[in-house]
């Protein structure tokens, strides 16, 4: 029997558990032991643009309007009707919030293998590949909930930085970061840091302002409030991590020199809506996976890999310092405390110094 965390669809914050007899596996297939996966900002982010950006169609649910939200994690091979996968394999990649989930392998090499299934055919290969653990360069078995936690959101990091700098920041003399206390976006800041003439700004609660500042990335952290601080003239982009729809008017309003508006998340579930009928540049969906593949055909897949490794790892060490670590995990066990995590973080209530690792079990 599996047990599956349901969230509402059109209320991410509403959320519930159930329980299903485990179907036997067809030819092709093997069955994965979800073990431990990460609870962050992305995934409330997967639940508020489900339908637009098609979270919901990885792991379908049958009861209309509640959905799975994908999350990434590490689960072990339980059972295997495939040839090439053997049963004790431990993987990393996009699960189900559940205790175990059914793939149906192809493609498979040393270092992996895509999932099959027909419902996933027309959904983005990166978020269907399936990386083996003992091949994963990437991979470390003593930060295993780092990985959880920061790896899948450091690539959308690493690839907004690269994203703006591509197109020479837009004539922008800085960049402004909503939810700075976010992992995705105080990950883009560690990033930008490393580049010239550009002035980061963390826009965040009053309530995190002293956790942003001791990061060390942003040159200067504002509370959503003290906005109008800011100079209106300075050249700038925006990078959205919040999806606050008053706050988005705030920036368009007051800024008058705005270059670009790059809408990446919804961690604001309250305060989603849409930007139309704004001043200045119409906010622009960013969607890492296209913008990897632009990078894959103009540096080649080994250079690209190559880059992201040295990032990571560099993001990883600094993230997990003993002596000054970023974050301290959090582990829920079963399934009622994975349902309050949920709970807790869609409804905003996590201190940015914590990361949830869930080991649902079952």
């Amino acid at each position: 029997m599996t047990t599956t965390l349901l969230v509402r669809k059109d209320r991410p914050g509403e959320a519930r558990l159930a329980a299903a007899d485990d179907a036997a596996l067809d030819a092709g297939q093997v069955r994965v032991r979800v073990e431990r996966f990460a609870l962050t900002a992305n995934n409330v982010t997967y639940a508020a643009f489900g339908d637009a950006m098609q979270y919901w169609r990885f792991f379908p649910s049958a009861e209309e309007g509640w959905g799975v939200v994908p999350v990434w994690g590490f689960g072990t091979v339980v059972q295997s009707a495939h040839a090439g996968v053997a049963v004790g394999e431990r993987l990393w990649g996009y699960w189900p919030m559940a205790g175990s989930a059914v793939l149906q392998p192809r493609k498979l090499s040393p270092e992996g293998f895509a999932d099959g299934a027909p419902h996933r055919a027309e959904l983005h290969p990166v978020y269907n590949f399936y990386a083996r653990c003992n091949a994963d360069p990437f991979y470390s078995a003593d930060s295993e909930d780092l990985q959880a936690l920061l790896r899948p959101l450091f690539t959308t990091s690493w690839l907004i930085d690269d994203f703006p700098a591509d197109r020479q920041f837009f004539g922008a003399r800085r960049v402004l970061l909503s939810s700075a206390s976010s992992k995705t976006a105080y990950g883009t800041a560690f990033q930008l840091r490393q580049r010239e003439g550009i002035e980061l700004v963390g826009l965040t609660s009053a309530a995190n302002r002293a956790f942003c500042e001791s990061l060390g990335c942003y040159d200067r952290v504002l509370a959503y409030e003290d906005f109008a601080q800011l100079d209106p003239a300075v050249p700038s982009v925006y990078v959205d991590f919040a999806g606050n729809a008053r706050f988005r008017k705030t920036v368009h309003e007051q800024l008058a020199d705005l270059r670009y508006d790059c809408a990446v998340g919804g961690t604001h579930v309250a305060e989603l809506g849409g930007g139309a009928d704004l001043p200045g540049p119409r906010p622009t969906l960013f969607f890492a996976p296209a913008h990897a593949k632009k990078r894959q055909q103009e540096w080649g897949l080994d250079a690209f890999n190559r880059r992201l490794l040295a990032g990571w790892q560099a993001f990883r060490d600094r993230a997990g310092d003993p002596a000054a670590p970023w974050l301290r995990v959090r582990t829920s066990e079963g399934a009622d405390a994975a349902l309050q995590a949920w709970q807790q973080l869609a409804a905003g209530g996590t201190e940015p110094a914590a990361g949830h690792i869930v080991a649902l079990r079952g």
